[in-house]
C-alpha cells in the first residue's frame, strides 16, 4: 500500500537545531534553581515538553512535594519565552540540508506532508514564519504538542494529521524524526515506515537501539525509501 502521509519532526530533523533547545531548556531550569547537565536532557528531546520538565525535576528535585503543576508550567512558560525570542532573532535559524526539497518532491508527488513537534504551537509558528515555510509550500498540516491530549510517544498527533488528511490506516503514512520518541511514536501509531535521521540529537548507533524500520544521514533518502 502506497504512503499517503509523511509526518516530519522540526528541530534536529527538518530544522538546524545547534543545540539551542538544550541551551534553552537549561536556562529555564537553572531560572528556578535547577541546574541539569546536557547528558541528562538530550535524550528527552523530542518529548513534549511540559513532560520533559517532569522528568527533569523528578530527577533533580529530592522533595516531591515541590513538584507541583504550577512549578512544572512556570518552567514550561519560561522555556516558551526564552525560545520564541531565540528564534524570533537568530540568524542561526535555517532548514536543514535537502529538507524544504524533499518535503515539497512528496507534495508534489500527490503525498501530503505534516509537521509535528514536541515544541508547543506558537514555537513551531514562529519557525514557520521565519522559514517561510508556507510561502514556500513545504508542509500540508502543522502540529504542536500542547494540542493533543497527550504529547509523544502517544500517537495522538500523528492521529490528527491522518483524520485532516482522511486517511483511516497507518500502513499509508511514514514518520521521520531524529530522537527516539520520534522512533516510538510512529511505532506506536502502526507507521509503514518509522525512519530515523541522524541529523539531529542521536546518532546512528543511539538510534538502533530502538528500532525503526530505517536509519538515515540525508534526509532525501527518504523519497527512495517510500517510492
Amino acid at each position: 500500500m502506497s504512503i499517503k502521509l509523511v509526518v516530519f519532526d522540526m528541530a534536529g530533523t527538518t530544522v538546524r537545531d545547534e543545540n539551542k533547545v538544550t541551551e534553552t531548556f537549561k536556562a529555564a531550569l537553572h531560572k528556578f534553581g535547577y541546574l541539569v547537565p546536557d547528558a541528562v536532557i538530550n535524550p528527552l528531546m523530542g518529548y513534549e515538553k511540559s513532560l520533559a520538565i517532569t522528568k527533569m525535576l523528578h530527577q533533580y528535585e529530592p522533595d516531591a512535594n515541590k513538584i507541583t503543576q504550577s512549578l512544572i508550567n512556570d518552567i514550561h512558560q519560561e522555556f516558551i519565552r526564552l525560545m520564541i525570542g531565540y528564534y524570533q532573532q537568530t540568524h542561526l535559524l535555517e532548514s536543514l540540508p535537502n529538507a524544504e526539497s524533499t518535503m515539497k518532491t512528496l507534495r508534489n508527488a500527490g503525498i501530503k506532508v505534516g509537521i509535528n513537534t514536541g515544541f508547543s504551537k506558537d514555537i513551531a509558528e514562529t519557525i514557520v514564519t521565519r522559514l517561510k515555510w508556507r510561502e514556500k509550500g513545504v508542509f500540508d498540516y502543522l502540529i504542536g504538542s500542547d494540542e493533543v491530549k497527550e504529547g509523544r510517544p502517544n500517537p495522538a498527533m500523528i492521529y490528527s494529521m491522518m483524520k485532516l488528511a482522511g486517511i483511516s490506516d497507518a500502513s499509508e503514512v511514514a514518520k521521520v524524526g531524529d530522537t527516539e520518541v520520534d522512533v516510538r511514536e510512529g511505532q506506536n501509531a502502526g507507521c509503514k515506515f518509522v525512519i530515523a535521521v541522524t541529523t539531529g540529537a542521536f546518532t546512528h548507533e543511539a538510534l538502533e537501539p530502538y528500532h525503526p524500520t530505517h536509519i538515515i544521514d540525508d534526509i532525501a533518502d527518504i523519497l527512495d525509501i517510500i517510492d
